[in-house]
C-alpha cells in the first residue's frame, strides 16, 4: 500500500490554527521538553532581528524559516508530532506570553485588540458563532510520560501564570519570553506590533504530514541531524503504558526508569535489551530464519501483543544483570555464577569475538537455565564449547556471517535442553593448525586471552594492547640476509605476540628484546611476565617458529579438552 505524505509551507498562524480541526498532541513516547535559556534566547533574538531587518518587518518581502514539523494524523484525529515538539511548544509559550502582555494593558489599542483576536484561535478553541474563547480547550496537549510537566504546560497556556520559583523548563522559558517582550517593548514600543505580526505571518514552518506513524518516524530519522531520533524503546514504553490499567501505570514508570538506569550502568540501552530479547522470543517460537527482523517490526506484530506479556520487564531486568557481569565485571548478589573464575574468564574471551553473534546464545542460555541447581557447571561447559566452535569457525572462515545460521539453530536448541547439541555446519579443519599460527587479525585477541587464562586465575584488565615481541618497525640490520616480506609475515604470527599493558608497551617501544624483557618482568600478565625468564636470552625468527608450535599445541589441547568435557555432559 503506497504511503501518503503532505508537505506545505505555512505561517505560524496557519499551522497553529489547523489545531482547531486536528489538535496537536505530543505523544507519550516523546522525550520531555528540553529547550533551555540558550535556545529560547536564540529564537526570540532571531525573530526580533528579522523584524528590524531591511527585508523583514510587516512590509518586507522576506520570510523567516523556523524549520520542519513532522507529524501524522492518529486514530483520534490529532496531529501527533514526531519531530518539532520543541519548536511547537516554544511557539505556544511565546504566543501565550505575548497574549498575556496584550490583555494586561488597561487601555488596549486597536493593534492590541487586532492581535488578541488573531492569537486566540491559534492557542485555544473559540466558539464559531460568538468568538468566545475556551481557555481550557488548548490546541496543544503533551502526553509525555511525565505527568507533572504536562500539567505545568497546560496551566501556563490556560492561565498565563507560573508557580512561584518554578524551575521546570516550561515555566522558566515562559518567564524568559515575558522578560524579553517587556524589555523590547520598553526599548522600542513602536516595533512590538510589527514583531507580533512577523511571528504570526512571516515566520514560516514546513509541516510534513504522513499517513502513518511508521512513515513519520522514517521521515524523522532521515531528516534529524540535531540529536538522537526517537528509539523503538520510546514507542514501546508508550504502548505498554497505554495498555496498563490506571493503578499499574505509576509502578510501570518507576520500573522503566530503574531499567533504563541499570541498562546504562551495564553499558547497554533499553533499545538493545529489546533487540537481545527478540532472539530469545524467536528461539521460543522455533524461528530458525537467518533474516533478522527489525525490532519495531517484530514487536509491533499482532498489535504489539509481545509487549504486553506480564513477564516482559522481568526478563529485561534479567538480561541487564547478565551484562552487568559481562561488561562491568560485577559480582551479582545471589548469583554465584558471576563470581566463578572459569565463567568470568570465558565470558571475557567471548567479548573479543569479532561480531555480536555470540551474545544471543549466551543470553538465551542464561534466561532459560539460570535457576537450575547445576547452572554454574553447565553454564561453564556451555561457554567453553561456544568459544571453541566460534573460534574455530572464525579462524578457518573469517567472515561476519559464517556462523549466523549455526547460532540461530543453536538458540532454538538451548530453550529445549540444558546441554544443547551444537549442530554447526561441518568445516575442513585440516588447516586449523596453520591458521592458528598465522591467524586473521580478528581472532588474535581471543587466542591471546585463551593463552593468558591458561596461566592465571585473575581477569585481564579491560584495556591492553597486542605486543609484537619482534617489533613491527624493525631495523634493517636485524636480519640483513632475510627478505622483508618473510620478516613481515613472521612478525604477525601468534608466536610473536603477547598481551601487554599499554603503559608498559609504550616504554618497551621498538627496542631490542633484552630491553623489552625489563618491561615484561613488570607485567601483570603471567604469560607476558614469563617472557622475561632466563630461558629467553634472545629473540629471532627461529624463536617465533618455535613459539608458534608450542602455543598452537597448547591452544588446540585446551579446545580439545573443552569439547571433550561438553561431549561427556551430552552423554546420559
Amino acid at each position: 500500500m503506497p504511503t501518503t505524505i503532505e508537505v506545505s509551507k505555512q505561517s505560524v498562524k496557519q499551522l497553529l490554527e489547523s489545531g482547531k480541526e486536528r489538535p496537536f498532541v505530543i505523544p507519550e513516547y516523546q522525550r520531555p521538553y528540553a529547550w533551555e535559556d540558550e535556545q529560547i534566547q536564540t529564537l526570540f533574538d532571531d525573530l526580533w532581528d528579522f523584524t528590524n531587518g531591511e527585508e523583514g518587518g510587516a512590509e518586507g518581502k522576506s520570510t523567516y524559516f523556523l524549520g520542519s514539523v513532522v507529524a501524522f494524523e492518529n486514530e483520534n484525529g490529532e496531529q501527533e508530532i514526531i519531530d518539532g515538539q520543541q519548536r511547537i511548544t516554544s511557539l505556544f509559550l511565546l504566543l501565550r506570553a505575548i497574549y498575556t502582555m496584550l490583555t494586561s494593558a488597561s487601555n488596549k489599542s486597536r493593534e492590541a485588540q487586532n492581535f488578541i483576536s488573531q492569537i486566540e484561535p491559534a492557542l485555544w478553541r473559540t466558539n464559531k458563532l460568538t468568538g468566545e474563547v475556551d481557555y481550557s480547550n488548548i490546541l496543544l496537549t503533551s502526553k509525555v510520560l511525565n505527568n507533572e510537566g504536562n500539567q505545568i504546560l497546560r496551566n501556563i497556556l490556560k492561565t498565563g501564570q507560573t508557580a512561584p520559583k518554578a524551575q521546570d523548563n516550561y515555566s522558566k522559558n515562559y518567564v524568559k519570553f515575558q522578560e524579553r517582550i517587556a524589555a523590547v517593548s520598553q526599548a522600542n514600543p513602536l516595533m512590538i506590533y510589527e514583531f507580533i505580526y512577523v511571528i504570526l505571518n512571516k515566520a514560516i514552518l514546513l509541516p510534513i504530514t504522513a499517513d502513518t506513524q511508521d512513515t513519520a518516524l522514517t521521515i524523522f530519522s532521515t531528516l534529524n541531524d540535531r540529536g538522537l531520533p526517537l528509539s523503538d524503546a520510546d514507542i514501546f514504553k508508550a504502548k505498554i503504558y497505554n495498555h496498563l490499567a490506571a493503578d499499574e501505570k505509576a509502578v510501570f514508570i518507576e520500573r522503566w526508569k530503574d531499567l533504563d538506569e541499570q541498562a546504562c550502568q551495564a553499558g547497554e540501552s533499553i533499545q538493545q535489551l529489546f533487540y537481545y530479547y527478540m532472539f530469545y522470543l524467536r528461539a521460543l517460537e522455533d524461528d530458525c530464519k537467518t533474516t533478522t527482523p527489525g525490532v519495531r517490526k517484530y514487536f509491533s506484530a499482532d498489535k504489539f501483543s509481545r509487549l504486553y506479556e506480564p513477564d516482559l520487564l522481568d526478563h529485561l531486568f534479567v538480561i541487564v544483570n547478565l551484562w552487568k557481569a559481562v561488561n562491568q565485571r560485577m559480582e551479582l548478589p545471589n548469583e554465584p555464577w558471576s563470581a566463578d573464575r572459569a565463567i568470568r574468564q570465558t565470558l571475557d574471551i567471548l567479548t573479543s569475538y569479532p561480531n555480536e553473534f555470540w551474545k544471543y546464545p549466551v543470553i538465551i542460555y542464561y534466561l532459560t537455565h539460570r535457576n537450575q541447581p547445576d547452572f554454574i557447571e553447565t553454564f561453564g561447559k556451555f561457554l567453553h564449547k561456544l568459544v571453541r566452535e566460534l573460534l574455530i569457525k572464525y579462524v578457518l572462515s573469517p567472515t561476519i556471517n559464517a556462523v549466523k545460521a549455526d547460532i540461530i539453530r543453536l538458540n532454538v536448541e538451548i530453550v529445549s535442553a540444558q546441554v544443547p547439541p551444537f549442530d554447526f555446519k561441518a568445516i575442513d579443519a585440516s588447516q586449523l593448525r596453520n591458521q592458528i599460527k598465522n591467524p586473521h587479525r580478528g581472532a588474535v585477541r581471543m587466542l591471546l586471552k585463551i593463552l593468558a587464562y591458561a596461566a592465571q586465575d585473575t581477569l585481564l584488565p579491560k584495556q591492553w594492547e597486542i605486543e609484537h615481541i619482534f617489533p613491527q618497525k624493525w631495523q634493517t640490520n636485524y636480519f640483513p640476509a632475510v627478505p622483508d616480506e618473510i620478516i613481515r609475515e613472521k612478525i604477525e604470527h601468534i608466536g610473536n605476540k603477547l598481551p601487554f599493558e599499554k603503559r608498559l608497551n609504550i616504554v618497551a617501544g621498538n627496542g631490542y628484546f633484552k630491553k623489552k624483557q625489563k618491561e615484561y618482568e613488570a607485567s601483570q600478565f603471567a604469560v607476558t611476565k614469563a617472557m622475561a625468564g632466563p630461558e629467553y636470552t634472545d629473540w629471532n625468527l627461529d624463536s617465533i617458529v618455535e613459539r608458534d608450535i608450542r602455543i598452537t599445541d597448547e591452544i588446540l589441547d585446551i579446545l580439545t579438552q573443552w569439547d571433550r568435557e561438553y561431549q561427556d555432559a551430552l552423554t546420559p
